[in-house]
């Protein structure tokens, strides 16, 4: 059996990925302590909130059972890494070493198995080429490249630089699974109950959408689905629109469309004014839990605790920074796909309590 456990876990994206491909995720680190109750009420393992950097070899090893193939898995944060800071000097962003950290208990622990996944501009930082360098130092296989997630079944059109790395031999990710048919927001959020701009529904809390002022409720009225601010009226143009650094970001203020997966998600994703993040056809942004279904994650997952309130940015930043569910799944079943191939199948091992038949 292949056993992991996530560094950099969030909310819980890969590990509840990993887990629906049969990979039992034994513990997850990360020092938002806000994502404990998502990790933990969803997924079953152990949340614990700490710095990866003081994460040491023992700690880390008494996760796993003996004989199991272990998989050490991690997103480290991509900010330094991503396009949304091009111009800026991120050199002295303080997530900066945490890629060096997951190398070093990766050269201590020497797991059978290894995955990274972040934004594709990583590729273009010595950082990142020091941790392959690594990997293959320490006599690992390395395969690394970028997905489209949304060949691969997610709603959404979202490109990650994804590297897998095992000691046992080659290893590559599995073929796109919905190449030219890709999965869209009407197959992913149309099932949803209507609600309005600054509604909750009362079923489901994080069904929430953000109040949206009376110029950006105008502004919503006048888009179209996969149009842009071109469509409005002039009076309604913003003025950052009208600079020429504004004036390519013609997505901003736009409305998704049924028919195709949706845009990327971020950490704002709830706002009408970042990004296309409007509804097709209701006049408001998003709602939390759509922004979750368009990341992959189930329709019951809970991000806090019942009968607390919803705070947009804490729960916005989880469902953002999250793996995607779904290209976790296909991480997952690409290591099972690797253990058959080298007939590493899960070896005799006593039961855990959980499993004794009472």
């Amino acid at each position: 059996m292949i056993e992991a456990v996530d560094l950099f876990c969030g909310a819980g994206g890969l590990t509840a990925g990993l887990r629906e491909a049969g990979i039992r995720v034994r513990a997850g680190y990360d020092i938002e302590g806000a994502c404990r109750h998502a990790y933990e009420f969803n997924n079953g393992a152990t949340f614990v909130e700490k710095d990866v950097g003081q994460v040491d070899k023992d700690e880390l090893d008494g996760w796993y059972d003996d004989g199991s193939v272990r998989l050490l898995a991690g997103c480290a944060p991509c900010q330094p890494f991503s396009t949304y800071n091009q111009g800026r000097d991120t050199t002295k962003d303080e997530k900066w070493p945490l890629l060096g950290a997951f190398a070093r208990l990766i050269k201590e622990c020497r797991p059978e198995l290894v995955t990274m996944e972040n934004v594709p501009d990583v590729t273009k930082h010595a950082i990142y080429h020091e941790f392959v360098a690594t990997l293959e130092n320490e006599g690992y296989f390395v395969s690394a490249g970028r997905v489209a997630c949304a060949d691969y079944g997610l709603p959404q059109q979202r490109r990650r630089h994804v590297l897998l790395a095992s000691k046992l031999g080659p290893i590559l990710i599995i073929p796109p699974t919905h190449v030219g048919q890709p999965k869209t927001v009407w197959d992913t959020i149309s099932h949803l109950p209507a609600i309005e701009s600054g509604e909750c529904h009362p079923d489901d809390p994080l069904h929430k959408a953000s109040k949206l002022n009376d110029r950006n409720m105008r502004r919503m009225r006048a888009s179209k689905p996969g149009g842009t601010w071109k469509d409005w009226p002039k009076d309604l143009v913003t003025d950052c629109h009208n600079r020429s650094s504004g004036s390519t970001y013609i997505g901003v203020y736009g409305r998704m469309e049924w028919k195709k997966p949706g845009p990327t998600m971020t950490t704002l994703c709830y706002g009408y004014g970042n990004g296309r993040f409007g509804h097709p056809e209701q006049d408001r942004a998003i709602s939390l839990r759509e922004a979750a279904l368009l990341q992959g994650f189930p329709e019951n997952y809970q991000f806090a605790p019942a009968n607390t309130g919803i705070n947009f940015r804490n729960v916005g930043r989880m469902i953002g920074n999250a793996v995607p569910v779904r290209l976790g799944e296909i991480i997952g079943l690409s290591f099972q796909s690797h253990l058959e191939e080298y007939r590493m199948v899960a070896v005799d091992r006593t039961p855990h309590e959980d499993e004794i038949p009472v």
